[in-house]
């Protein structure tokens, strides 16, 4: 299988050969790395990082081989446990500590594991950064401390409590209008920690919440991306149960997906759209997502009487971006959350809270306020080219043929019609791939357009 090393931390298969896959060996020099990063960037001082993990099955041993040898290095350690991630990025400020660390792979299957490295802000760290570990961990950069001088653990059980009354205590976040409301809804969280974090929630909301899925015991019952084609269970159980809606995690509780009380699909594009409609009305002001997601955002933010800007995609870019233009909301298009009065981190929690407020402060069912916003769709697909085709070179072709359209080349090509329509060009990082992503005003126009760029793609090549 393969290891990935990114800025954002490591990713890889369990088992298997050291270097080629996620090894205890691998999991020790990256942790090594990250702490000895960390011990540079703050001039030797005393350090103390936390650190939690999703519940997938090699979350435990993980985690272990993690905290044993951050101690090792002399690092203090305050373990989390069974967390979320969005737990973890607020437990590093309000603990006050140089880093964090969450063990998870995110939406990826079971034999799937990560390190996902946080900054004292907790926030993901940037390109330079990630680099830097990644240097260290490949040259063997690191030196143990000494039998005195290893690093404490200590264990910390309260973070997702505390984490949901952060949530409750939001300015716009309408516990009252919620608790009135009396809603019904199903979760999914696919046997992770979302199946502690989201209950537990809801509770505190008054909202009456029919588990699906949440013991975190790490076996996921389907495939753990919140796709329309991985939820027909809550799509079922929503109907049967007469609920008001359904909310679906991934496993490390920063995607949001939601069900309408029909069992169709909310979309996850809108999940971002509803939340960012609600908060604009509390407190106008810009929005931002990547360029990967859907137009109904700017769409939303200009009724409203603001303005929309685009980054380029990731996480720490969307961010990044939302900082420069003091966004009051943003996120990612695959249910991705970011509200800077609580964080700048993926929150479903926070996406939960502020949807159900947006809910019943409308009065709306939840398939009505999907209908109230405009209606576009996405279709994703990839060209694999020869290896040695010079794919920058490629774009920049693809652009000319497209001169008289709008044109965004901050990541990859973005080319956006006069019928607002638009298609997304990006280069993987790894492989001679192209992705491509497309929306129109119906399914079978939004494949037409990706179709027709994989079409003008292989006619340059």
């Amino acid at each position: 299988m393969t290891l990935i090393k990114s800025i954002s931390g490591i990713r890889g298969t369990i088992g298997g050969k050291t270097g080629d896959n996620l090894t205890p060996l691998d999991t020790v020099k990256f942790a090594a790395a990250y702490g000895t990063w960390l011990k540079q960037e703050n001039g030797q001082e005393q350090i103390t990082i936390v650190i939690g993990r999703d519940a997938r099955l090699s979350g435990s041993m993980v985690s272990g081989l993690i905290c044993n040898t951050l101690t090792g290095l002399g690092i203090d350690v305050i373990d989390l446990g069974l967390s979320t991630t969005p737990t973890v990025e607020l437990a590093v400020v309000r603990e006050n500590v140089q880093g964090g660390i969450i063990v998870t792979a995110s939406h990826n299957p079971k034999q799937w594991n990560a390190l996902k490295l946080l900054n004292h802000k907790g926030e993901f760290l940037n390109a330079e950064e990630g680099s830097k570990i990644i240097e260290f961990a490949e040259k063997d950069i690191f030196e143990f401390a000494s039998v005195d001088e290893l690093g404490s653990y200590t264990v910390n059980s309260n973070a997702i409590n505390a984490h949901i009354d952060e949530v409750l205590a939001l300015e716009h976040v309408a516990v009252d209008a919620i608790k009135a409301k009396g809603f019904k809804v199903v979760v999914d969280a696919v046997n992770s920690t979302g199946g502690i974090a989201i209950p537990a929630l809801l509770d505190k909301l008054g909202v009456t919440c029919i588990p699906l899925y949440c013991e975190p015991t790490g076996h996921f019952p389907h495939n753990p991306e919140p796709l329309a084609e991985h939820l027909k269970a809550i799509s079922e159980r929503v109907i049967k149960e007469k609920a008001d809606l359904g909310f679906v995690v991934d496993p490390d509780v920063d995607r949001l997906a939601i069900v309408n009380e029909d069992g169709s699909m909310f979309g996850e594009e809108y999940t971002l759209v509803a939340c960012a409609d609600y908060i604009l009305g509390k407190n106008p002001g810009t929005t931002v997502s990547n360029l990967s997601s859907t137009r109904v955002l700017n769409d939303v933010t200009v009724e409203h009487g603001q303005h929309y800007y685009a980054s380029a995609v990731g996480e720490v870019n969307v961010v990044t971006k939302m900082k420069e233009v003091n966004a009051v909301i943003g996120g990612e298009g695959n249910g991705g959350i970011i509200y800077p009065d609580s964080h700048f981190g993926r929150d479903a929690l926070v996406g939960i809270a502020l949807f159900l407020s947006h809910l019943a402060e409308t009065g709306k069912s939840c398939k009505e306020l999907r209908e109230s916003y405009p209606a576009y769709y996405i279709a994703k697909e990839k060209i694999e080219l020869p290896p040695a085709t010079d794919i920058d070179s490629l774009l920049s072709q693809i652009q000319k043929v497209y001169a008289n359209e709008e044109i965004n080349t901050i990541d990859g090509t973005k080319i956006i019609f006069q019928n607002k329509e638009w298609v997304h060009m990006r280069k993987s990082n790894t492989e001679p791939i192209v992705r491509i992503y497309a929306e129109s005003a119906s399914p079978e126009k939004a494949d037409e357009l990706a179709q027709l760029m994989i079409k003008t793609i292989s006619d340059l090549v």
